[in-house]
C-alpha cells in the first residue's frame, strides 16, 4: 500500500511539526552529503527550527565563509560590505547619543553655555528645577522613613524599659515573709507584740530562711524570745 499524499501546509501541532522537522532535516542533509560524493558539488545548507535551534552541513572541502566569498564573486553582491556600512551607522547614532548627553552633562554643570539660545537656557532651566523638585522629594522622603524608623526604635525601647520596671518592682514588692491564717497548720506560726503594739501578726517562715532553735523544737516565740532574736 502506497504512502498517502501529505498537504503542503503549516502543521499546526507543535509536537508533530518538530518531529517532521528532524526527520526531512535528516533528509535534505543526506541528500546533500550524497551530492557533495557523487558530483563534487559544494554544499552548504543553514537551517533554523520554529524554535531558534541552529543546524548546518558544510561538504567536507570547504566552509561557510568560502561558500559566501564564492555567492558574492558569483553573484556580484558584498554582502560584508552592506553588513560594514549598518555597523558605521549604528556606531555613529551611538556617538550622537553619547555627545549629546556629556553636552547636557557640562550645561547643568555651568559649562559649555557658549552659543546656546535662549529658548535653549529656558528648557535647561525648566529641567534643572524638575530635576531639583525630584532630588527634593526624595530627600524628604528618605528623611520621613528614617525618623518612623527610629521612633519605632524609641517606643519600642520605652515600652522594654516599662515591662523592667514593672518586673523589677513586682520582685521587690514580694515580702520574705507572708502573712497566714490562724487555722492554717502546714506551717510553724508565732505571736509577737514587738515596740508596745497591741497588735497581733502571725508571721510564717520561708524555707529558705535561717530557722532558729525555738522553731526546730517545736517551741513558739514568746515577747521576750522576739527580742532577744531582733537584739541578736
Amino acid at each position: 500500500m502506497g504512502r498517502g499524499k501529505i498537504e503542503i501546509k503549516r502543521i499546526e501541532n507543535h509536537t508533530n511539526r518538530q518531529v517532521t522537522y528532524s526527520k526531512r532535516r535528516n533528509g535534505i542533509f543526506k541528500k546533500a552529503q550524497e551530492l557533495t560524493v557523487l558530483c563534487d558539488a559544494k554544499v552548504s545548507l543553514i537551517m533554523f527550527s520554529s524554535t531558534g535551534k541552529f543546524h548546518e552541513y558544510i561538504s567536507p572541502s570547504t566552509s561557510t565563509k568560502k561558500i559566501f566569498d564564492l555567492y558574492q564573486k558569483t553573484s556580484g553582491i558584498d554582502l560584508w560590505q552592506t553588513h560594514y556600512e549598518a555597523m558605521q551607522q549604528n556606531l555613529k547614532q551611538l556617538k550622537d547619543i553619547n555627545y549629546k548627553l556629556r553636552r547636557d552633562i557640562r550645561q547643568r554643570l555651568g559649562h559649555d553655555l557658549d552659543g546656546v539660545t535662549y529658548d535653549e537656557l529656558r528648557s535647561l532651566e525648566e529641567s534643572m528645577h524638575s530635576s531639583l523638585e525630584a532630588i527634593r522629594d526624595r530627600k524628604y522622603h528618605k528623611i520621613k522613613t528614617q525618623t518612623e524608623t527610629c521612633k519605632k526604635k524609641v517606643n519600642s525601647l520605652r515600652q522594654r524599659h516599662v515591662n523592667l520596671m514593672q518586673s523589677y518592682q513586682a520582685k521587690c514588692e514580694d515580702p520574705p515573709y507572708g502573712l497566714v491564717d490562724d487555722n492554717d497548720e502546714d506551717y510553724e506560726s508565732a505571736v509577737a507584740l514587738a515596740n508596745g503594739a497591741s497588735n497581733l501578726y502571725a508571721f510564717r517562715h520561708q524555707p529558705h530562711t535561717h530557722t532558729h532553735p525555738n522553731i526546730q523544737n517545736g517551741v513558739g516565740f514568746g515577747s521576750y524570745d522576739l527580742h532577744d532574736l531582733r537584739l541578736a
